[in-house]
């Protein structure tokens, strides 16, 4: 298993990116390691650009595991008022700082449901939050934000691997958005995570990770 700190995050440090970018750095990258043929998994916004990956290089992939992500906006105001609003709130993370970014993060209703996870749990995920750059946070924000990237919604037929689909129970947005994808993508599997919400993978930690094997044992 190859896990990949994106743009902005991790150890990854890089001139702003874009969607396009990104996708072109990764394919170098697996290309480097000479993979032929992966499986792609990818949460949030690592899911819209496993999802922006598959249509850049749809012959690299043997399936796409996707948590709770989506194919961006469809409608062009939308889009430009989510810029202008990440925009802001890029501005506003390099005046004040991490620490108070993290809690206003953290106090976002799509991370509420992570207040039921024990309290190590919880401080776990505040420090790995804390770990990370206001440079790089900054520049994910202005470039690879779901306004900024492709509107993918009119493509999603072009998809022809199979693609596991993940929704947390108590995330309705996602939930919506993804019943969405599942009727267009030709081989979506939808799978919705009881007692879990925008990060399955640290709420429901073990049923993640058995869906998800079960999915690659599945097709391979």
């Amino acid at each position: 298993m190859i896990v990949v700190d994106l743009p902005g995050h991790g150890k990854t440090k890089t001139p702003p990116k874009d969607m396009e970018a990104c996708c072109s750095d990764l394919h170098a990258l697996f290309h480097y390691l000479k993979l032929d043929s992966f499986h792609l998994a990818g949460y949030s916004m690592g899911g819209r650009t496993a999802l922006s990956y598959a249509m850049q290089y749809p012959k690299d992939l043997h399936s796409l595991i996707l948590e709770s992500a989506s194919p961006g906006l469809a409608d062009k105001q939308e889009q430009a008022k989510r810029r202008d609003q990440d925009e802001k709130l890029a501005s506003w993370l390099e005046k004040e700082g991490l620490v108070p970014f993290v809690d206003y993060w953290e106090n976002m209703p799509l991370f509420q449901t992570q207040r039921r996870l024990p309290k190590e749990k919880q401080r776990t995920i505040r420090n790995e939050r804390l770990n990370q750059q206001v440079e790089g946070l900054s520049n994910s924000l202005k470039h690879m934000g779901t306004g900024k990237q492709p509107n993918w919604w009119p493509h999603l037929f072009k998809v022809k691997i199979p693609v596991l689909l993940l929704a947390g129970e108590l995330d309705e947005k996602f939930i919506a958005i993804n019943k969405r994808m599942a009727k267009q993508l030709p081989k979506a599997k939808l799978e919705i995570i009881k007692q879990a919400g925008h990060a399955i993978h640290v709420e429901q930690s073990e049923v993640f990770g058995k869906i998800v094997h079960g999915f690659i044992q599945s097709i391979t």
